[in-house]
């Protein structure tokens, strides 16, 4: 592994540019951040358009997990003022990109984040993790769709006990078989340009809903 890499386990350095150049901007514009891992970061490539005709701020980092998250979302979420985020992660911890992840684990990284954002009044969307039947790359995994399900029963009960939104890109993605409807992907775990037109609706939805208040 490239000792860079190592030295920069969060990758603090992806966006640290990007965002000194976002903060000298001028905007009367409510900004809207979206956080996460490459499920994220490549919704910008395949669907590009959805966020250059917005004020939408992409934050995504490929195979990164929610402890990486964590630490670079002072940085990449908190330091840029935005009114809104969304946080989509978990993925890759069950994968064990990282190494092992419990539920507990993920869950509190993730909850870390929301009363982070909150205590800046910052408006928070929560994101189910999408569907996944197995990982390519993890195949040691034993049950994703189980993990997944938990995960997102967990963060949906914890938006509700604390007034936020829970946005459910799982139950509209998902297959027969508890893995991402191929219709959405082009390897199980990915959307495809298909799947981010879908998830870019619901996104809207929930984030419209928030702006108009």
């Amino acid at each position: 592994m490239d000792n860079d890499i190592m030295l920069d386990w969060p990758n603090l350095g992806k966006y640290q540019k990007d965002n000194g150049v976002l903060l000298q901007s001028e905007s009367d514009e409510r900004r809207v951040v979206f956080m996460g891992d490459s499920i994220t970061e490549e919704w910008s490539n395949l669907y590009p358009s959805y966020f250059k005709e917005r004020s939408y701020v992409n934050r995504g980092i490929g195979g990164q997990t929610t402890p990486q998250m964590l630490i670079r979302f002072k940085q990449d979420v908190i330091d840029l003022s935005p009114y809104l985020v969304l946080i989509l992660a978990g993925t890759n911890d069950i994968a064990g990109n990282t190494g092992n992840a419990t539920i507990k684990m993920i869950t509190d990284n993730i909850f870390s984040m929301s009363e982070l954002a909150s205590l800046q009044d910052i408006n928070v969307i929560l994101c189910s993790i999408l569907p996944v039947k197995k990982y390519d790359w993890a195949r040691q995994i034993k049950d994703p769709p189980t993990i997944i399900t938990s995960v997102n029963s967990q963060l949906k009960a914890y938006a509700t006990k604390r007034g936020i939104t829970y946005l459910d890109y799982y139950s509209k993605m998902v297959d027969g078989e508890q893995g991402l409807n191929d219709k959405y992907t082009y390897d199980g775990v990915h959307p495809n340009q298909e799947g981010y037109v879908l998830m870019s609706e619901l996104a809207e939805d929930a984030i419209s809903e928030i702006l108009s208040l």
